[in-house]
């Protein structure tokens, strides 16, 4: 599996509001085919995402299609393998 770590801007919540439908229906459409397992933001600060995708070319695909990326609430992320011990 494959963690796709975003980076998000100060003022994330505010500014994600434009884009937030399309960037669930992206997340959606991925997790249908199977290629997301899980996603969601950190709290307390909310300064993270992470994604979770069965292999690196779906996490890369979602990243080149993603609008939180496109319109900059995303300045860095990073893909990182994981190797998961219990679950999966």
């Amino acid at each position: 599996m494959f963690v796709l770590i975003y980076d998000l801007v100060d003022g994330y919540i505010a500014k994600r509001e434009p884009f937030r439908s399309a960037h669930l229906d992206l997340a959606r459409e991925m997790y249908e085919a199977g290629a997301l397992r899980l996603a969601g933001a950190l709290t307390d600060p909310v300064d993270q995402a992470y994604l979770v995708f069965n292999d690196r070319r779906s996490a890369e695909q979602f990243v080149r299609r993603d609008p939180y990326f496109a319109n900059g609430l995303v300045p860095s992320h990073r893909i990182r393998e994981w190797n998961v011990v219990v679950g999966g």
